[in-house]
């Protein structure tokens, strides 16, 4: 795994539902994400927040809210990103909400064309974020991320990386799925998306979906997690805009988390939708920072 990590904050909620998850990035930095990563022998460099629209507060306009300002912040994230990445770091994403995560992972993706890498993307979320302007009536960009990817979405969104579609949906593996709109669920199984969602995880449990959506890494693969902290049951994260019930628990979490250190593979990360506003006493920043503190090696007893 890389030993500079780069944090990049992007304090917006530009295309969320709610407001508050401007205020994430802060929070993480509260919860000590910085020093927890470095006791773990990382070099951190917080590179502080990236600065772009405000947002308007506005109804949709032809099916998408927001779009000018989404844009904007997305490709503020992208050129961050990618710089990052060809310096050799791994950046860590502080949002903001999910919608950045087309910037991230088109910035990850065009990294991965530079350099003849495969990528594998891990989609932690209780959503599974394939929705289009014809299948939401919210036109909340963030539910809209892994389809605007895929090729489908707005010319400005999908165009970001210079390649349409960015990636495709064979290198997506969702996991925690628990909350998808009607039509979205057709549009994902059209797609042939890979989705590990909460019935799988209480039928086969939560090791087995980690292995399937693990499987097959190798040494020339680039793996990025993106992780929205609504991923976890709110009775342990209640800090978030769109609280889904019946998620994964704590050790649930932890196991994914720690499965997914185990690989060695994980060269850049997202960390969304926390919105501090709706928190209690930034408990939910706490068990992100935590977790993510598994992502990069911490377990119980040494292991081999």
């Amino acid at each position: 795994m890389l030993k500079t990590v780069s944090l990049i904050g992007a304090p917006t909620d530009i295309g969320a539902g709610a407001r508050g998850a401007s205020m994430g990035p802060e929070a993480l930095r509260v919860a000590n994400i910085g020093p927890i990563l470095e006791s773990h022998g990382l070099t951190v460099l917080d590179r502080g927040n990236l600065s772009g629209p405000a947002n308007p507060w506005q109804p949709p306009v032809e099916g998408y809210r927001h779009l000018p300002e989404v844009v904007t912040w997305n490709r503020l994230v992208h050129e961050a990103v990618y710089a990052e990445l060809s310096q050799g770091h791994l950046p860590i994403l502080l949002g903001g909400d999910h919608c950045l995560g087309l910037g991230s992972i088109s910035a990850v993706a065009r990294h991965c064309r530079d350099v003849g890498k495969k990528l594998r993307v891990l989609w932690l979320d209780a959503h599974a974020d394939f929705n289009t302007s014809a299948l939401t009536p919210s036109g909340n960009v963030h539910g809209m991320p892994v389809a605007c990817l895929c090729g489908h979405g707005p010319q400005e969104l999908i165009e970001i990386g210079g390649k349409v579609p960015a990636i495709s949906p064979k290198w997506v593996r969702q996991i925690g799925i628990r909350s998808v709109d009607p039509g979205e669920k057709r549009f994902v199984h059209e797609q042939g998306l890979e989705v590990f969602d909460m019935r799988y995880i209480d039928e086969m449990g939560m090791r087995q979906a980690m292995e399937l959506a693990l499987a097959t890494l190798d040494a020339n693969t680039h793996l990025h997690v993106s992780f929205d902290v609504d991923f976890l049951d709110p009775d342990i994260a209640p800090g978030v805009g769109t609280t889904v019930p019946g998620g994964p628990t704590y050790r649930e979490a932890q196991l994914c988390m720690e499965m997914i250190a185990d690989t060695g593979r994980m060269a850049s990360l997202d960390v969304v939708e926390l919105n501090p506003a709706l928190d209690v006493r930034n408990k939910t920043a706490m068990v992100a920072v935590d977790l993510i503190e598994s992502l990069f090696g911490k377990s119980t007893l040494m292991r081999r």
